[in-house]
């Protein structure tokens, strides 16, 4: 069984980079179609290869640009079989923790909660391996208040780190009521860049695909790089529309994108860190494509 995971690993990177490889070279010939048609100068980095790149273009289908093929592609089931998620705590976890955590399970459908105990990571990435689990979400905490999210995607990852704040428990807000379990609706608001789409599509497909007449809605917002997450209930009384907050809330903020499983990040590429230096710019954002 090792073996076999090893060997399907060593298969899933080297896709990977052949994808990264072939990933490139379409940028540089986009570049090079750009300036030729605009009549411009080609860049300084396309002149030692640019005869070779225009001798390839009438062999290139533009449909195909920028995709991903469904081999390497890590959600490439979903819509098609609905994710299954394992929720789990630090080491030692508080009591708010756990009740963090069982409210955690209440968000994601197709959900189960599994008490920490003694086990390693590798112990429990294994187990959910074996029983098709689809994602992995870890809490964390320091000093009894939730203040990390993990999310990682099996069976190779990728792997987000998320920092936690301003968090409302479910109890903490007044008159919340009974929470839905239907399948909810996403909004997504300005998470257009590159780093914007990979985090919104992490999130994205830890949710089955919603039923039509479901009134459910969870949203995450972003601004400056903080992704607000708000869950509301809504119902039609005399023709006007109810909105009512059912928790929890919290804001989010990734630091860390690993391409591998939270088991493996001793030997797994970083595809994206928040490095210190990047905090010397504070008009620079990562998550939307107008400050990008």
């Amino acid at each position: 069984m090792l073996r076999r995971q090893a060997r399907l690993r060593r298969e899933y990177i080297y896709r990977k980079t052949i994808e990264e490889r072939e990933r490139a070279i379409q940028e540089k010939k986009k570049k090079l179609a750009d300036a030729i048609e605009d009549n411009r100068q080609i860049p300084t980095d396309l002149k030692k290869d640019a005869v070779s790149l225009q001798k390839t273009f009438k062999w290139e289908d533009e449909g195909a640009d920028g995709l991903t093929t469904s081999v390497d592609d890590e959600y490439r089931w979903a819509g098609v079989e609905d994710p299954k998620i394992m929720i789990t705590t630090a080491r030692d976890p508080s009591s708010k923790l756990k009740q963090f955590a069982k409210e955690m399970k209440l968000i994601f459908p197709n959900s189960q909660r599994i008490n920490r105990g003694n086990y390693r990571i590798e112990q429990l990435i294994d187990a959910c391996r074996a029983n098709d689990i689809t994602d992995v979400i870890m809490v964390q905490e320091h000093r009894g208040v939730p203040d990390g999210l993990v999310v990682c995607h099996l069976p190779y990852g990728p792997t987000a780190f998320f920092n936690l704040s301003n968090v409302v428990m479910r109890h903490d807000i007044p008159d919340v009521g009974t929470m839905s379990e239907a399948y909810p609706h996403l909004i997504f608001k300005d998470l257009s860049s590159k780093l914007g789409n990979r985090v919104r599509d992490i999130l994205k497909y830890l949710f089955p695909v919603p039923k039509e007449d479901s009134r459910r809605v969870m949203t995450f917002a972003n601004d400056s790089d903080y992704i607000s997450f708000r869950h509301h209930v809504y119902k039609y009384e005399e023709q006007e529309l109810l909105l009512k907050e059912v928790g929890p809330r919290f804001e989010m903020k990734v630091y860390k994108i690993v391409q591998g499983t939270v088991d493996k990040l001793d030997t797994a590429d970083t595809e994206w860190v928040h490095r210190p230096y990047m905090n010397t710019s504070r008009k620079r954002k990562f998550l939307s494509a107008e400050q990008e």
